[in-house]
């Protein structure tokens, strides 16, 4: 069941959520890591993520580490994947299941950062 917008995430919430692909029109269902301020959920309904991805796949060299994989809710080693950012309404997403650990939202606000300017 989808998380009401009344309790809008918080940015570095690792969630799960059908998460769109970049290069096709399909979406597969994955965590994410919120990255935009709750004003968005809560004034239009709208969520920012990044992508997370398994540790197995070809690293990018913006990729992010998920150190606490257990505070994360994560069951394997996972990568935050900065440069893929989905913009979804927030009633698509489907559970809260962690949170990033300080380390690692310094980590990829540092990423997003370089790409934001």
């Amino acid at each position: 069941m989808p998380i009401s917008r009344s309790k809008p995430f918080s940015r570095f919430d690792v969630v799960v959520v059908p998460f769109p692909y970049s290069d096709r029109l399909t979406e597969k269902r994955r965590p994410a890591i919120v990255v935009s301020a709750e004003q968005l959920t809560s004034k239009y309904g709208l969520v920012w993520l990044a992508m997370v991805t398994s540790a197995d796949n070809r690293r990018w060299d913006c990729d992010v580490p998920v150190s606490d994989l257990n505070t994360a809710g994560l069951p394997a080693a996972s990568l935050v994947r900065p440069a893929k950012i989905a913009n979804v309404d927030a009633d698509r997403v489907l559970q809260r299941i962690g949170r990033l650990v300080p380390k690692d939202v310094r980590a990829v606000q540092a990423q997003l950062k370089t790409f934001l300017g």
